[in-house]
Formats: C-alpha cells, sequence, structure tokens
C-alpha cells in the first residue's frame, strides 16, 4: 500500500496538521519538527497524493520543486518564498524531498513519466547526476544554489552564489584573523574527490585553498578536512572526528550553518569554548544563526533572491525563453563565533 500522510505522522511523532503544513511549506513550524517531518518523508519517498492527482487535473501549469536534503533550512525559505511567488501567479507547485545523496534527475525522470509539470525547480543538486542522465529531461528546468552554467543543456538554466568566493571570504577572516590550523567539514565530494570539480562542496573547498594559498598558509585536505551530511548531527559528528585527526586547531570553517550549529555543541561537550578557544565560521545565512550563542559568522546567501529568479527564470525559458545563468550577490556576517588567535587560550 503506497504511503499516506497518517503513515508520515505516524513514523514521524507528528499531528497530521503538523505534516500538512510541513508538505505545503507553511512557516508556522519548529524547526524540530520540520526537520524530523521532511527526514521521514525522504526516508519513505512519500509524495502527497493530492499532489499527483492536482497534476494529472491541471497538467502543464504545475511546477514541480525538487528539495535535495530534507534538512536544509536555507532550501526551507527558498522552498517557501518560490511557493509564494508561484501562488501569487496562479500556479500550483508539487514537492518532492530527496535525501542528499539520492539522484535528483533521475526523481525528475519519474516525474516526467507520470506526469507532465510546466517545469522543474531543483534545489540543490549534485552536477554529476545532471551530466549522467539530465539529457532525457525535456521540460524547461532552474538549479538554484548550484552552478549549471558549463553542463550546456539548452533547457538548464541556474541561479546561484559564487561558492568560492564566498568560501575564500569566509576561511579568509579567520585567517586575518590569526589563525593558521584552520578545520574545514562539508559535503563527501570536498574531501573524497582528488580532483577538483564543479558540485558545490568542491567549490567551496578551491575558496578555503584559495585563501589560504593567498596568503601563504599550508593546507592539505586530507588532515583538514571531515565529511559531513548537511544537518546539525553531521556537523557534530564531522567535528568530532576532526578534533581526533587535526589536533591543534583553532578555527573551523563549516559549509552550512547547520553544520556549523553542531560543531558548536561538539566544541561545548569537548570543553572547547567558541570563540575563546575555537573559532567557526559557517555558511549560508539561515535564520537560526542569529540566535546561536554566540552568534554565528556566516556567509549570507540571499534566499529571496534566489527564490524569485529561480520562478522568474523558470516562467520565462517556460515561454520560450533561453537559459539563463546568474550569480547572486552574498555577504559575510561576522557574528560572534570569531576571536583573534593571539587571545585564544586554546
Amino acid at each position: 500500500m503506497p504511503m499516506t500522510i497518517k503513515d508520515i505522522a505516524q513514523r514521524s511523532g507528528y499531528a497530521v496538521g503538523t505534516v500538512s503544513r510541513v508538505l505545503n511549506g507553511h512557516p508556522d513550524v519548529s524547526d524540530a519538527a520540520r526537520e524530523r517531518i521532511l527526514a521521514v518523508v525522504a526516508e519513505t519517498g512519500f509524495r502527497p497524493n493530492d499532489t499527483a492527482r492536482h497534476l494529472k487535473q491541471r497538467g502543464s501549469r504545475e511546477v514541480a520543486i525538487i528539495v535535495k536534503g530534507a534538512g536544509n533550512l536555507l532550501f526551507a525559505r527558498i522552498l517557501e518564498e518560490a511557493q509564494r511567488l508561484l501562488k501569487a501567479d496562479h500556479r500550483p507547485a508539487a514537492v518532492y524531498y530527496l535525501d542528499e545523496n539520492d539522484d535528483e534527475v533521475e526523481q525528475a525522470l519519474r516525474v516526467c513519466r507520470e506526469l507532465k509539470p510546466l517545469g522543474f525547480l531543483f534545489l540543490g543538486g549534485n552536477r554529476d547526476n545532471f551530466k549522467r542522465s539530465f539529457e532525457h529531461v525535456t521540460l524547461p528546468s532552474v538549479l538554484v544554489t548550484t552552478r549549471a552554467d558549463t553542463l550546456g543543456f539548452p533547457n538548464l538554466s541556474s541561479v546561484s552564489t559564487d561558492d568560492v568566493e564566498g568560501a575564500s571570504q569566509a576561511v579568509g577572516c579567520l585567517l586575518d584573523a590569526g589563525h593558521r590550523q584552520v578545520g574545514i567539514i562539508g559535503g563527501e565530494s570536498c574531501v573524497a574527490a582528488p580532483v577538483m570539480g564543479c558540485n558545490t562542496s568542491q567549490l567551496r573547498l578551491m575558496g578555503c585553498q584559495q585563501a589560504c594559498t593567498q596568503r601563504g598558509v599550508p593546507f592539505d585536505p586530507q588532515r583538514q578536512s571531515a565529511i559531513a551530511r548537511y544537518s546539525m548531527e553531521g556537523g557534530y559528528e564531522a567535528t568530532v572526528t576532526l578534533l581526533e585527526q587535526f589536533p591543534g586547531l583553532t578555527a573551523i570553517f563549516a559549509m552550512s550553518d547547520v553544520m556549523a550549529i553542531g560543531a558548536i555543541r561538539a566544541l561545548h561537550d569537548q570543553g572547547i569554548r567558541v570563540p575563546q578557544d575555537v573559532s567557526v565560521v559557517g555558511y549560508d545565512g539561515i535564520e537560526q544563526a542569529g540566535y546561536c550563542v554566540p552568534r554565528l559568522a556566516t556567509v549570507c546567501q540571499n534566499w529571496e533572491q534566489l527564490a524569485r529568479r529561480g520562478v522568474e527564470i523558470l516562467l520565462n525559458q517556460a515561454e520560450g525563453g533561453c537559459a539563463v545563468h546568474e550569480i547572486v550577490p552574498f555577504y559575510l556576517s561576522m557574528g560572534e563565533s570569531v576571536g583573534r588567535k593571539e587571545e585564544n587560550s586554546h
């Protein structure tokens, strides 16, 4: 029997109404509830039945949104704004949640076989998956937060932040504060891939290396990096690993804010103070970063502009427009989680 919203409620431990609000992108849900429910959705591959019915009824007016990573709080904000914009344009949206390691292009192909949406918004993506099979997706598509300009598909646009420069500024602020033993926690490809590529984690690793090279600071990614899922738990576990394999570190750059929040908790549990002993910088600029203790220093992505341009580009493409690739500005918020090395006692 197919999964129902009641099954998701039972597995997640939350009420059906709460599950419904999460699936429809409503903001009045706690972060803990949203993260747990989306994790269950990703684990089970659940897709609401009413979404399928609406797609069949409305045909090509529906926009399919594929969200890569149920615990990604930046994507939650982008999704909420994209749904608001589409609703204002009287266009319904069908949302599909995937685990961060799932193949988003294969999911799009399944949607194409079952239904006929207007096009796709991909929130996050692995460029290797697009290289392998996106040629079979013929509908207008926009990849949000990941660059697609070198993939060469005429129906694939992208809107993203300059991940190399963002990471370079994040690590640069640590180096400029006197830190020389900087650890990195990020996605699997940032550590496992010996050849630099163009996936998000790899681009951010390039930014780290760029900052170190510009300042003449040695950097060994194999020793100074640890793999993490894009979640608080992933950041926590990666930080524990990093402390073991890179003793003496005085700063950490986490490739997402949720990782950074997990890292701060892991450091606290080890009796290490932030920023007095170890400084921490994140990436994304999610709302929760401003409520950490200490307030998190982070690279702030403009989620409203990412959502707005993603929707505008998709709708323009659907009307015959060409593929467009845009870079959205970011800024570095220093917060309270970075201290100067000479002031540290660790």
